[in-house]
């Protein structure tokens, strides 16, 4: 059962919010983070993306980028600018756009859970930003960012946090460029959240698999150092924001081929029915639409020949059928042949990139369900890479857990 752990979070001033917050680390690079945080002193990329402080060129995993991160954290945290609860508390996180609305408990994951496997997981994590991950958090003695998890719906937990957001005004409101809405509520009164979460069988993550693994490794370095025991150091929990299912809503997460010779393209005519179309994204489950030479053309996949839940999915389904045999892609982990767009960019970004010749083809997918995602963890298997995109994503620098 699922343990949780309210803890002392670091929050900004509420008229200090607006300066601080910044999207997460991983969706955008060193010239984005800089071109955001540029002129903001306060902004938070300069504690998760330190290498914007730093000389142009400076490699993301020197040591002086963890230094400059754990700097500037400790900077921002003695400024008067944000202030520590006094005692451990529970949070309630609601993200709402015009459209959709998710309401979350922010709080303290066990380690413990992780290593256990109480958390699931569903994709693979590259040692290198494990490394990485970990190097931060260890260097700042804080985990800087929260994990997205999600869990099977509760009714008791719908009634806590229903609760207080019905009788309680939002301690934090925030509204980023990107139109998104983050309220924070918070309460002392956190018997009732363990209790009920401590019903859960399991949590599963959503988005931040790397971050999971890092304060897994943190933990384990410092228990040995310290020789405690798991669960009695503040470093064993790492802040996480809890969503029901029926809550969570997933974008697809698209690709595109950079380099396409004609011969592969009348293979892919010659092995899949390809029809013109007006569908830019498509409609159901098994179907592909692409772009390539100005035109749209919509596709069904090949069936998938195992009968186990991963090559069911239409990410595992399109490497199988398209990917490795027609485009020589097998690993696309490594492979500079093939990219990634999050389906939040919609399919104009798609467009732009063919018809400024940057990519040749485009490869837009329906979006994996949340149900595919539970099955593949609880059958203990691993989705392929960037199968999901959830969206709309937390924010950085809202809560920071210390240790």
């Amino acid at each position: 059962m699922a343990i949780i752990h309210p803890f002392k979070g670091w929050l900004p001033k509420p008229d200090r919010v607006d300066e601080i917050a910044s999207p997460p680390y991983d969706v955008m690079d060193a010239e984005e983070a800089s071109h955001i945080a540029k002129n903001k002193p306060l902004n938070f990329l300069h504690v998760i993306r330190p290498e914007i402080d730093l000389p142009k060129g400076t490699a993301f995993n020197s040591d002086i980028v963890y230094q400059k991160g754990a700097s500037n954290l400790y900077d921002l945290l003695r400024s008067g600018e944000m202030e520590q609860d006094e005692k451990p508390a529970i949070y309630i996180y609601q993200l709402q756009t015009d459209s959709h609305t998710q309401t979350g408990v922010f709080t303290c994951a066990s380690v413990q859970d992780y290593d256990n496997d109480v958390i699931l997981k569903h994709e693979l994590t590259r040692p290198d930003k494990e490394d990485d991950r970990t190097r931060h958090i260890q260097t700042q003695r804080a985990h800087a960012e929260p994990v997205m998890l999600t869990y099977k719906d509760s009714e008791e937990l719908s009634l806590l946090v229903e609760k207080l957001v019905l009788t309680e005004d939002p301690f934090i409101e925030h509204t980023g460029d990107d139109g998104v809405t983050h309220k924070i509520w918070k309460t002392f009164k956190t018997a009732g959240f363990a209790e009920a979460f401590a019903k859960v069988e399991n949590l599963y993550i959503a988005d931040g698999h790397h971050r999971c693994k890092a304060a897994s490794r943190v933990s384990e370095n410092l228990r040995e150092r310290d020789r405690s025991f798991p669960g009695e150091a503040e470093y064993d929990y790492f802040p996480v924001v809890l969503f029901p299912m029926s809550q969570m809503k997933i974008l697809p997460y698209n690709r595109v081929i950079k380099a396409v010779t004609k011969k592969q393209f009348k293979q892919l005519t010659s092995q899949l029915e390809l029809k013109e179309t007006d569908e830019k994204s498509p409609s159901e489950k098994g179907y592909i639409s692409l772009y390539f030479d100005g035109k749209w053309w919509k596709t069904e996949l090949p069936s998938a020949k195992g009968k186990d839940v991963v090559s069911k999915l239409d990410a595992a389904r399109l490497q199988k059928s398209v990917l490795e045999p027609i485009f020589g892609i097998r690993n696309i982990r490594t492979d500079d042949n093939i990219g990634f767009v999050g389906g939040i960019r919609g399919t104009e970004e798609l467009e732009n990139l063919v018809d400024s010749e940057k990519v040749d083809l485009a490869i837009s997918m329906y979006p994996t369900s949340i149900e595919e995602l539970v099955d593949v963890s609880d059958q203990g298997e691993l989705m392929p890479p960037k199968s999901t995109w959830f969206e709309p994503k937390l924010k950085s620098g809202i809560i920071i857990h210390t240790f």
